[in-house]
């Protein structure tokens, strides 16, 4: 059965994830142990036992968050080793499938995604920017009410999660003027996420111009598996537009719905979601009722998930 993988991005971070896995195979400790020496700091220590809030601030939760994915795609790989068809990640997720899919090297990714997680957050101090999801609304509906409440501030539609479930980012402010008036604007909910900068909005084109140079110094090879990408849907066929579209990710909408169907458009509608939580089997759910989604963060689901595909 062909299946494609999906990594998710930032949100998705908890204390303790993981640890089942860790319990079963060593190749969690190998990586998340070539992740710190590549860091400096002890990142699952950070992913185990953070007290405070430094996992949610971005610069931390993205080496975190790429190390996990990584991390079950190498477990699934050596105890499974069924390939899938095709790769997306959502936001940060599309670097720890090109990371996968054997574009970019892991060591150098994880300083990589550090530096793009810095780069977002003095592109915006925190507490000035932030995101949310608004639920209960159509695409073009949330447009027009980023439109009603931004007034002088910067208010995005910029990820496109599953119907009726977008998020938006830009100024706290902003933020909170739509949240206030949510009935208003015909949606059920507005909820904040537990993120520390405005992703994906057109306050990220500083750290977007940065990332751009960064990445000069990073060596992309042709992916071993393809991988869809979020700002267009489509499958980059070389290195220099691998890296013009991680810049563009950067500053423009996640367009997830879209990425799914185009999945699903070449006959795949199988999917495994190799990183903590569900929260991408949620979405693709509502995508399309007939997908099968399976998560692999423990050994039991992904000994579940081999038996239900092979």
């Amino acid at each position: 059965m062909d299946f494609s993988f999906v990594f998710p991005g930032q949100g998705s971070q908890s204390v303790g994830m993981l640890a089942a896995l860790s319990e079963q195979s060593t190749l969690v400790d190998d990586t998340f142990s070539e992740a710190s020496d590549a860091l400096g700091y002890d990142l699952w220590g950070l992913t185990q036992n953070d007290a405070g809030e430094q996992l949610s601030q971005t610069e931390y939760t993205q080496p975190a968050l790429l190390a996990v994915g990584v991390t079950v795609w190498r477990v699934w790989m050596t105890e499974i080793g069924l390939r899938p068809a095709s790769m997306a990640g959502h936001s940060l997720g599309e670097f720890t499938a090109l990371v996968c899919a054997g574009a970019l090297p892991f060591a150098e990714t994880v300083k990589l995604v550090r530096d793009r997680g810095s780069y977002m957050q003095q592109a915006v101090p925190q507490g000035v920017g932030s995101m949310a999801a608004v639920i209960g609304l159509d695409d073009d509906s949330v447009r027009a009410a980023c439109d009603e409440y931004r007034e002088n501030d910067v208010l995005q539609a910029v990820n496109f999660n599953a119907p009726g479930q977008v998020v938006v980012a830009g100024h706290t402010n902003a933020i909170d003027r739509l949240a206030a008036n949510a009935q208003a604007a015909g949606a059920k909910r507005v909820l904040p996420l537990p993120v520390s900068v405005p992703s994906h909005s057109e306050l990220m084109l500083p750290a977007a111009e940065r990332l751009a140079e960064r990445l000069k110094d990073i060596n992309i090879s042709a992916t071993d598996i393809p991988v869809y990408h979020n700002v267009d849907c489509s499958i980059a066929s070389t290195a220099e537009s691998i890296k013009a579209k991680l810049v563009q990710q950067l500053h423009s909408p996640v367009h997830w719905v879209s990425s799914i169907q185009a999945i699903q458009a070449n006959g795949i509608n199988t999917f495994v979601e190799s990183g903590p939580g569900k929260v991408l089997g949620g979405l693709i759910k509502r995508i399309n009722r007939e997908a099968v989604s399976f998560n692999v963060d423990t050994p039991e689901a992904m000994q579940a998930c081999a038996g239900a595909i092979s």
